[in-house]
């Protein structure tokens, strides 16, 4: 069976009629909520996102956790404290995202925590830069039910990785990988379902072409290729790529650079998903990565009271007035990313 057929089927099976009917609300909410421009919203959200760790082991230069540069706490997601906030998300949450800033795998019971979420029937997915990919860890991956694992490869030689991923060794990746595939066949496992995510930047764009080559011979399911978050880009940036469908960002005729996406005045994920920190607070999406947007902390309140707060009405209202005055939503890659 193809790869991707194996992986949708998997994705559908988790697809109960309470979570159908709860993404249906949703999706009619958000609809209505364009039409009216009154910020409803009916059901909870079927994407979240919970962050295992702040900590991580490589120092990217476009990552708070890299460059150490948190205004709030670090810390480790608590195994109660996850088991209590999926207990109460699980008859109507789809897909759970184990990732936000840090590396999942210094969490030590981060599998333990995959697993659990697993046998909810969650759809479950994580973002890794592979380095803790050791064989026990890659065996107890497969066996913790995992969905789908984003390995980070930005670059085809360990010359061309280490201009992002700072103190990164790509052959740690590679192997890594190997010990994830080989589990996979070793366990007959048609999961986790593993893919390259590479992150396009200047200095990798000349090897998009090796790491096909390289995922074919790992035996990885996927490539994908991500455009990057660029933090400083008005006057350029060496990290910007000069092939412009991998850029975020459009050259204007004075030099300086801009956004390509429009910032109209709605915004998907509002509706449909958000982000739990490892404490607790909720953010309204990934680009909030200081937690500066919090609109309720879970170790006070349920979900419930927090999706449907003043301060989330408050929020949404602020979007559907002026999206580019948010300042989280102003270097914004919505409608501008490239998966191929």
């Amino acid at each position: 069976m193809p790869v991707y057929v194996a992986d949708t089927r998997n994705f559908l099976r988790k697809l109960t009629r309470r979570r159908l009917l709860n993404a249906v609300k949703v999706l009619f909410s958000y609809y209505y909520t364009r039409i009216t421009r009154k910020p409803v919203q009916w059901g909870l959200p079927f994407t979240v996102s919970i962050e295992p760790t702040t900590s991580c082991n490589l120092r990217c230069p476009e990552c708070p956790s890299g460059l150490r540069a948190f205004s709030r706490p670090t810390g480790m997601l608590q195994k109660d404290f996850f088991r209590a906030t999926v207990n109460e998300l699980s008859d109507t949450l789809i897909y759970l995202y184990f990732y936000f800033q840090g590396e999942p795998y210094l969490n030590p019971d981060f599998l333990d925590m995959v697993q659990y979420a697993s046998k909810k029937g969650i759809y479950t997915v994580t973002s890794t830069n592979a380095h803790y990919l050791t064989p026990q860890n890659a065996r107890r991956t497969v066996e913790s039910g995992l969905d789908r694992i984003i390995i980070s490869i930005d670059g085809a030689t360990q010359e061309t990785y280490q201009q992002y991923r700072v103190g990164g060794k790509l052959e740690k990746v590679l192997q890594g990988a190997q010990n994830l595939v080989q589990c996979k066949k070793e366990l007959k496992s048609a999961t986790p379902h593993i893919i390259f995510q590479f992150l396009v930047v200047r200095p990798n764009e000349h090897e998009i072409e090796a790491v096909y080559q390289i995922a074919r011979q790992t035996g990885v399911d996927e490539v994908k290729l991500k455009t990057a978050q660029v933090y400083d880009y008005e006057h350029g940036n060496p990290l910007i790529p000069t092939i412009d469908k991998y850029s975020r960002y459009k050259q204007e005729p004075d030099g300086t650079y801009r956004v390509k996406n429009k910032l109209l005045n709605h915004c998907w994920k509002l509706w449909h998903s958000c982000v739990i920190t490892w404490d607790g607070k909720i953010v309204p999406c990934c680009f909030d990565k200081d937690a500066q947007h919090q609109l309720g902390n879970l170790q006070q309140q349920s979900f419930t009271q927090i999706w449907h707060s003043a301060p989330y009405y408050r929020f949404r209202s602020a979007l559907l007035k002026s999206r580019k005055e948010i300042d989280i939503c102003a270097n914004c890659s919505e409608g501008t990313k490239v998966w191929t």
